[in-house]
């Protein structure tokens, strides 16, 4: 599964339209991402973008059940 270019600046950009602060599960931001009319395959592709984007520090991720999420603020 290729991670298209985009995807997660999407992602970002709906849940800062949000006042979320707190870490979401990937379902949670799928249905957030659904009220703003930005379409994903599942929850599943949500947890696949944001997991890879881990790796590099763009986001964390919270091992808890069901796992969390939230992005890591830039610091310029």
């Amino acid at each position: 599964m290729r991670i298209r270019r985009g995807e997660l600046e999407r992602i970002r950009s709906v849940l800062e339209q949000t006042d979320r602060e707190q870490p979401m599960t990937a379902r949670e931001i799928l249905e957030v991402l659904d009220e703003h009319g930005e379409e994903f395959e599942s929850a599943h592709r949500v947890a696949t973008i944001l997991g890879r984007h881990a790796q590099n520090g763009t986001v964390e991720v919270i091992r808890d059940q069901p796992y969390r999420y939230r992005f890591i603020e830039e610091h310029n």
